[in-house]
């Protein structure tokens, strides 16, 4: 197994090495780049990217920028001193070929330099690692509470096929599927915090103003405060294919040879279905959960940031990606990609600790 773990990890850098030049390709060839947001800037033509998202008057500056992204000789720098264009092409960087700044890129990422950010001033890692404990915050707690639930209804829901229970808690679980997580918690929003109805939890952020001032318990309940509805937002809108997962892994299992020969060894219901389907049926649920991880982190706690005003790395590659910030969009994509690696590395050995039998070393 140990050997299987290192070819596994050596496989790594050459999978990071296509995603990074799939996407780097992508990126030259599409509209816009970070010196024609300067220059638009420099004419009072750019838009935020929250301006972006809605707006009448966003919506025009964004359709005026995107007039001036076709053009690749930079409408916008018309009327504007040609060496003065050149210098920022230079500053940037994009007075090298591609492939050099391609290599470039590739040779500090060996090292994890990730760059500076275009327009923020910083380090990209300064960036990462200050945004990471509110995306950890959301994914992990979040991932949690769904196998919490998830795993124990699914089971319920297996051994129960058929029965009202069933009939009932597959109601909750289809409006789970129809019904996204940015719309749990507009939903939330207006019932619990202000919007309407009750005013019981916060709108902003993740820690009250005078979290400082507090005692070391109640910071904890401040935080769990905070945390409450933009987690409670994504577990409705993720447990139901979990769910369902469970229940059909554990359907399968029970109707095979080997719950019948145990049952007829006279072993109670619990032995069988917790000592024997249990093992076989969870390797699915397992297989899934470093999806489900990466899920909650990178793309489902995207537009819950949004809408929490939650400062986490969702929201800085959502911003990154409309300022054309090459640095911190290929850095984060970096990052996720190296995360979501090592997970699936950690799926297959808990595939070997669940179920011994499955050696991947021997194929």
């Amino acid at each position: 197994m140990f050997a299987y773990i290192l070819r596994r990890l050596a496989l790594i850098p050459l999978t990071l090495f296509g995603i990074i030049a799939i996407n780097f390709a992508i990126v030259q060839v599409a509209p816009g780049g970070p010196v024609e947001q300067v220059l638009a800037r420099i004419k009072d033509t750019a838009v935020s990217a929250t301006a972006r998202v809605g707006g009448s008057e966003g919506a025009e500056a964004g359709r005026s920028q995107a007039v001036n992204n076709r053009d690749n000789t930079y409408r916008g720098a018309q009327g504007l001193d040609p060496a003065f264009v050149a210098e920022l092409n230079r500053q940037f960087g994009f007075d090298q070929p591609a492939y050099v700044r391609f290599g470039q890129m590739i040779g500090n990422y060996l090292s994890f330099n990730l760059g500076k950010s275009y327009f923020r001033n910083r380090e990209v890692w300064d960036l990462v690692l200050d945004k990471l404990p509110v995306s950890i915050s959301l994914g992990v707690w979040s991932t949690l509470l769904i196998y919490l639930i998830s795993i124990p209804l699914g089971i319920a829901k297996a051994v129960r096929d058929g029965s009202r229970f069933d009939v009932l808690s597959s109601a909750a679980v289809i409006i789970g599927y129809a019904i996204p997580a940015f719309l749990f918690a507009i939903l939330l929003i207006i019932v619990f915090a202000g919007g309407r109805y009750l005013d019981w939890f916060p709108l902003r952020g993740l820690s009250s103003d005078n979290w400082m001032d507090l005692s070391w318990p109640a910071r904890i309940l401040d935080y769990f405060w905070h945390l409450t509805l933009p987690v409670t937002a994504m577990v409705i809108g993720g447990f139901a294919s979990l769910t369902m997962l469970t229940k059909n892994s554990f359907l399968d299992e029970i109707n095979k040879q080997y719950v019948v020969t145990a049952r007829a060894k006279g072993l109670s219901e619990r032995q069988v279905l917790y000592g024997h389907i249990f093992r076989n049926a969870m390797l699915l649920v397992i297989a899934g959960f470093p999806a489900t991880l990466v899920s909650m982190l990178f793309t489902g706690s995207l537009l819950i940031e949004v809408i929490f005003s939650l400062d986490g790395l969702g929201l800085l590659g959502f911003e990154a990606v409309f300022n054309r910030d090459y640095p911190v969009i290929f850095g984060t994509l970096y990052m996720f990609s190296l995360i979501g690696l090592l997970l699936n590395l950690v799926s297959d050995l808990s595939y070997h600790l669940v179920d011994p039998r499955i050696d991947f070393a021997a194929r």
